[in-house]
C-alpha cells in the first residue's frame, strides 16, 4: 500500500492573499533593489515551495506542476524570489503561479530561505510550502540505483549526506504545510498527490486530444499515439468539383460522412477509445496524438478528424485539430 502524506493542517496558509494599507519596502539583494508587490498592489499571485529530501521526487514534482500550468524554477537561490515575484505580477506578464524547488545544493544560500520567506510574509503575499520526504533506506536504494553520491555526504557515506541534510531542513519541514512522504511513491503517483495538494480540483478527467490529419505519402506524424488509416473510402479527389476543396468544406464533409459504414465506424471507434483514454490517465499521459489519415491529407482524413472532434467535445475531451498536410500536393 502507498503511505499516506502527512499533512500539518495548523500551519496551512490560505491562498488568498490578505488586505493590507502599508507599503513594502523595496529589498536590496546584492545592489539590487527589488521591489516585492503586496497585495495592495491589486496582484494577487500564487507562490508554491518545493523543497525537501535529496532524493525524494523534487524533479517529479516540478514536472507534475508544469503539467498544472505552474512556471517551475528548479534549484532557484532563495535570495532570487524576491525578484522573480517582481517579474511575476510585473503589468503585462502572464505569470500568475510561481512554484520554486529549493534545496541544499543551493548551499549557503539555502540558509537565507527564511529570510526570504519572511519577506513575502510581510508584504502580504500568500505561499505554501511542501516538504517532500522518504525514509532512509529508500533514499539509499534510490541513491544506488541513479550511482550517484548524495550532494552533502562528503568523503563519507550516503547515510552521513542523508543525516547531515535532515538536520539542514528540520526548521523548514516543521514549517511546511504539507509533507508528502514518497517512500512507496512511484512517479505516478507522486503526480497524483501533487494534483490532490496543490488543485483539490482538478479534474481527472482532463485529457488533451490532438487530431492530425495527415496524407500516408507524406508519413505518419512522428508524435502519434494512434493512427487511423480513413483510404478505406471513396477519395473525393476523384470527383472534379470537389477536387479543388478540403475537408473543412460542407460538400466534400458530406460527401465523406455519407459514405456506407463511416458513422458506423466513428461510433465504434470512439466505443473502442474510451478504455484507452481511462488508460491513459491511470498512467498520468494527459496529450494524446489521434493521427487520422488518407492519401494526401486534403479530404477524407481532414473530414473525419472534424467529425471526430465534434464527438470527443460532446464528451467533454479538450480537442485541438491539426490539418497537416492540407496545403501540400
Amino acid at each position: 500500500m502507498l503511505n499516506k502524506p502527512a499533512s500539518k493542517a495548523a500551519n496551512k496558509k490560505p491562498l488568498t492573499v490578505p488586505s493590507r494599507t502599508d507599503q513594502p519596502q523595496p529589498t536590496t539583494l546584492g545592489g539590487m533593489s527589488a521591489h516585492i508587490p503586496s497585495a495592495s498592489d491589486g496582484i494577487s499571485p500564487e507562490i508554491l515551495i518545493i523543497t525537501g529530501m535529496s532524493g525524494a521526487g523534487r524533479t517529479q514534482a516540478a514536472s507534475a506542476l508544469e503539467d498544472l500550468g505552474w512556471f517551475v524554477v528548479d534549484n532557484l537561490p532563495p535570495t532570487m524570489i524576491d525578484p522573480m515575484v517582481e517579474m511575476m505580477t510585473k503589468s503585462g506578464q502572464a505569470i500568475s503561479k510561481l512554484a520554486v524547488v529549493i534545496d541544499v545544493r543551493g548551499g549557503q544560500y539555502f540558509n537565507q530561505l527564511s529570510e526570504s520567506l519572511h519577506r513575502l510574509k510581510d508584504s502580504g503575499i500568500a505561499y505554501r510550502i511542501i516538504f517532500l520526504d522518504a525514509s532512509d533506506e529508500t533514499l539509499v536504494k534510490r541513491y544506488e540505483q541513479v550511482r550517484r553520491p548524495h550532494p552533502l555526504q562528503g568523503e563519507g557515506r550516503i547515510l552521513d549526506g542523508i543525516a547531515e541534510e535532515r538536520q539542514i531542513l528540520a526548521n523548514i519541514k516543521h514549517r511546511a504545510d504539507e509533507i508528502i512522504d514518497t517512500s512507496h511513491f512511484s512517479v505516478n503517483d507522486l503526480a497524483k498527490q501533487i494534483r490532490t495538494a496543490i488543485a483539490p480540483h482538478y479534474s481527472e478527467d482532463s485529457i488533451r486530444i490532438n487530431l492530425v490529419a495527415f496524407g500516408f505519402k507524406h508519413g505518419v506524424p512522428l508524435d502519434s499515439d494512434l493512427v487511423v488509416d480513413m483510404r478505406w473510402l471513396s477519395n473525393p479527389y476523384w470527383v472534379e468539383e470537389l477536387r479543388p476543396l478540403t475537408g473543412h468544406d460542407a460538400k466534400v464533409h458530406e460527401y465523406v460522412m455519407n459514405q456506407p459504414g463511416v458513422r458506423d465506424f466513428i461510433d465504434n471507434y470512439l466505443k473502442a477509445l474510451d478504455p484507452v483514454l481511462a488508460g491513459y490517465q491511470r498512467e498520468e499521459k494527459r496529450y494524446v496524438t489521434l493521427a487520422i489519415g488518407c492519401t494526401g491529407g486534403r479530404h477524407r482524413s481532414v473530414a473525419t478528424a472534424e467529425a471526430f472532434a465534434k464527438r470527443l467535445r460532446e464528451k467533454g475531451h479538450s480537442v485541438t485539430v491539426t490539418a497537416r498536410d492540407i496545403g501540400k500536393n
